[in-house]
């Protein structure tokens, strides 16, 4: 059966049109969105973007591909567009399921609508006698557009499913590719120029390289949110925003968590580094930390590794979120080498165990870079309490926080003791 009434005319009931409970789509599709919320649990584990967005904007296009068809017209756009999200969330790691649940409900809700609207149309058609006057065109019409409703379902689902399941085995073969080969080679330290050819990319005399760590969105903590579909919507934005501004020239290996970017060292100047960090945390909507070295092709697994302690370091010392280059950190660095040196340091902090307010306090303190007003404010504690509280910190330890010496001793021996702990 053809989706449209070859003749283009539209099915009425009672000389009304069947589709005019759908005419309101922004208002209707306003309320459908909300009513899936309530009804539908797989949609209420969606980020709040994702239902204001992607989903308002299908539901908007389901409305008016079934009030054209209704109307006796087709609108070979709007199934495009049923194409393109659907791909879309595939990519974003939306189940499928959901977008069934959500197509499903919105046409009972549609279909009560309409049925509604025509029984509205029969009270006007009640006889002298009382009894309900139906023409043969009225029931043909109603025949019509319940057999409409399925073949229209039929097109959503298959739309949906189709251009859904090919965008994932897109996705998932795009693992496998040999960009990725390549990044892969690069940092085990089997790159060749042959693999680069066939991948099409040159390999460049120089890398930065970077270490990344993507905390978690606030969402994924939110229990009645599917965590898995918000941490894969933030990794699909990084990765948008680096293949944005650095087409087949960033090199990455990145998980919902971090992992580490490759990208030529002409491509990416050193002043340019923090903005480029700056970028990937508005893309993520999450502050990331990351660490940078620079290296040629054949050092990447060398540096890898130290880039990666690098950032393993900054997050053990709860630095501020943002970019650190090696001269940042090399001290600290040296410190986590086993030796007696670091065993020595690690103790240093012993007087502070019994309390453990102090050493929260110091801890927060220097990841603060000193600001004593901030660190407060994080502990929710008066100034003078920080200043009492660095001041006992000096007397138990024998090192004043409030020197550069003391300090010194203070963050290298916090260094040498989050490495004790864990070693």
């Amino acid at each position: 059966m053809s989706l449209v009434d070859s003749t283009g005319s539209g099915l009425t009931v009672a000389g009304m049109p069947l589709s005019r409970p759908l005419q309101d789509v922004r208002e209707l599709s306003r309320r459908l969105v909300g009513h899936f919320v309530e009804t539908v649990v797989p949609c209420a584990t969606l980020p709040g973007d994702a239902l204001r967005g992607d989903v308002t904007i299908i539901t908007r296009t389901c409305l008016e591909l079934a009030a054209s068809m209704l109307d006796g017209r087709d609108l070979p756009e709007k199934t495009r567009r049923l194409e393109v999200a659907a791909a879309q969330w595939a990519r974003e790691g939306i189940p499928i399921d959901t977008i069934h649940h959500a197509i499903h409900e919105g046409f009972r809700v549609g279909q009560d609508l309409v049925m509604a609207g025509a029984s509205s149309m029969y009270t006007r058609k009640v006889g002298p006698d009382g009894a309900l006057v139906l023409t043969a065109e009225d029931y043909a019409n109603l025949m019509g557009g319940a057999k409409l409703v399925v073949d229209l379902l039929d097109r959503m689902t298959t739309t949906v499913s189709v251009a859904y399941m090919r965008e994932l085995r897109a996705v998932v073969s795009e693992h496998h590719t040999a960009v990725h080969t390549l990044t892969s080679a690069l940092l085990g330290g089997h790159s060749t120029s042959t693999m680069a050819r066939e991948c099409g990319i040159e390999i460049a005399g120089s890398y930065r390289v970077l270490a990344v760590a993507i905390p978690p969105h606030p969402d994924e903590r939110n229990p009645i949110l599917d965590s898995r579909v918000v941490a894969r919507r933030k990794l699909r934005r990084t990765q948008a925003e680096l293949a944005s501004r650095y087409p087949e020239q960033a090199l990455s290996l990145l998980s919902v968590d971090g992992g580490t970017i490759l990208i030529p060292v002409d491509v990416l100047p050193d002043d340019r580094l923090d903005e480029f960090v700056a970028h990937l945390s508005r893309a993520a909507h999450v502050p990331i930390t990351a660490t940078v070295i620079e290296a040629a092709p054949q050092q990447i697994p060398i540096a890898t590794d130290q880039v990666h302690a690098l950032l393993d370091m900054a997050q053990r010392l709860k630095l501020e979120h943002g970019l650190y280059r090696f001269d940042d950190l090399s001290l600290e660095f040296q410190l986590t080498r086993p030796g007696p040196a670091r065993d020595h340091l690690g103790t240093l902090l012993d007087p502070l165990d019994e309390y453990p307010e102090l050493l929260q306090t110091l801890q927060m303190h220097i990841s603060n870079n000193l600001n004593r007003q901030r660190t407060a404010r994080i502990l929710h504690v008066h100034t003078n309490t920080i200043d009492y509280r660095l001041k006992r910190i000096g007397q138990l330890t024998g090192f004043d926080p409030c020197h550069t010496t003391g300090l010194w001793y203070l963050r290298s021996a916090l260094v040498a003791r989050s490495y004790r702990e864990t070693n």
